[in-house]
């Protein structure tokens, strides 16, 4: 079922979803149901799982020479995906990204979700990889969201890459990333939401935000779009807080700011464990906020650690 369904179905009550990050390499299946099975008593419609880019190591030859070397840490989407659907017969949010991928693979994506029955997609540009300063395209893949939008939409028209008539038509519902605080590569707010907008007018039918920690932001984003004609559900990303390390590493990686009254807590605070008490109790205030406001989800990016998110969705729904 395509998430705008799950959302009209549910008339005005806030769903609980969450994303998964796929386990490294060398992990079995049942890493991935340890890291759902927490959270079914929250009856989630969908589950998304993340898709991450190649990346390289340099190895040393005999000769003294290096080999660069493309190597891959994590399981592929499409197959966790697959496993979801078939364990739990939820369904699964496969996560598109144009790095790492050329067009050619992208459509056998396409193919291979649209056989398996998956009704989603979430479409998204996609980070550098860690040795690059800026995001470089793969060769012959897209450069933008918005070429991957795209390419999805052919792909519902029955257009493929190589062949010139139509034919076996998909019907993915196509959903992209909003950025409360405004994408860090946005010369400004404006220049964001027509960015935004123009992924809307493609086809995008839902928008996920990247965690933020001042609803404000979110209630202002959701004004700000809906201004602009931006009519599409939008779903706010949460993740709490866990641990002291991610008052720097989450405003460095995500480009966002925490509040005040957050900081200062988890800096006074004289253990991990207390730290993640407040991220939770935190979590609880900005989460009910969020369904006296209208939210249609409360998505969490648990990376494969429930046990947090299972506390504050106890608390909340």
């Amino acid at each position: 079922m395509k998430i705008t369904e799950h959302i009209k179905n549910a008339k005005g009550k806030p769903l609980f979803s969450f994303e998964l990050l796929p386990p490294v390499k060398g992990q079995s299946i049942q890493w991935v149901y340890d890291a759902i099975d927490p959270l079914l008593e929250f009856n989630p419609p969908f589950i998304d799982v993340t898709s991450l880019r190649e990346d390289y190591i340099y190895k040393e030859l005999d000769n003294g020479l290096l080999q660069k070397v493309s190597y891959r840490k994590r399981p592929g989407t499409i197959a966790i995906c697959a496993a979801i659907i078939n364990k739990y017969k939820i369904d699964a949010v496969p996560h598109l990204i144009c790095g790492g991928f050329t067009k050619e693979e992208t459509e056998n994506a396409l193919i291979d979700l649209q056989f398996l029955g998956i009704d989603n997609v979430l479409a998204l540009r996609g980070d550098s990889r860690q040795a690059e300063s800026t995001f470089i395209p793969t060769p012959g893949g897209h450069c933008y969201a918005t070429d991957l939008i795209q390419h999805i939409k052919n792909h519902n028209e029955g257009k493929f890459l190589h062949e010139d008539v139509e034919t076996y038509k998909s019907d993915f519902c196509i959903g992209v990333a909003g950025y409360p605080e405004k994408h860090f590569e946005a010369p400004n707010l404006n220049a964001d939401f027509k960015y935004l907008k123009k992924k809307v007018d493609m086809g995008a039918e839902f928008i996920v935000t990247q965690m933020f920690f001042d609803n404000q932001k979110y209630f202002d984003f959701v004004n700000k779009c809906r201004e602009n004609g931006i009519n599409v559900p939008i779903i706010p990303g949460l993740k709490p807080i866990s641990n002291a390390k991610q008052l720097v590493a989450l405003p460095k990686i995500f480009h966002i700011d925490l509040p005040e009254d957050l900081s200062d807590a988890v800096s006074h605070a004289k253990s991990t464990a207390e730290v993640k008490e407040i991220g939770t109790e935190f979590m609880i205030k900005q989460c009910k906020e969020l369904i006296e406001f209208g939210a249609p989800v409360l998505h969490f990016y648990t990376m494969g650690r429930p046990e947090q998110t299972q506390k504050i969705a106890r608390a909340v729904f």
